[in-house]
């Protein structure tokens, strides 16, 4: 099977998809909100991102959550419970890391199968 690797760069690729699973990661676009509004972000972007490739939240397989706080890992789970779909919950792994910019409060790293 082929790669198919969607907006590459010199650094990353948006999205990289082989043997019917994407993998890609979002940050959130406008850095300067709180956990919520990044959450929500992220959110949305990962929904474009998956339909983009014939795929959607329903199909998430594993993520890799990381913030820079504990503290704000609730506000997170409550908006992650929220947009998920019932009966869909994938694997997660939730990480304390410190971000390449310190406005980022929260990135996630999904891997998703592809209709």
């Amino acid at each position: 099977m082929d790669i198919q690797r969607v907006n590459p760069c010199a650094n990353w690729s948006d999205a990289t998809v082989f043997n019917n699973m994407v993998h890609f990661v979002e940050i959130a676009a406008d850095p300067e909100g709180n956990m919520l509004s990044q959450t929500e972000q992220l959110f949305a972007q990962a929904e474009a991102t998956l339909a983009s490739v014939g795929s959607d939240k329903s199909r998430l397989l594993s993520v890799t959550i990381y913030v820079t706080d504990f503290a704000n890992v609730a506000v997170f789970n409550q908006a992650w419970q929220a947009w998920l779909p019932e009966g869909c919950a994938p694997s997660r792994a939730c990480l304390k890391v410190e971000l390449a910019d310190p406005k980022y409060l929260v990135e996630i790293a999904f891997v998703a199968a592809v209709k």
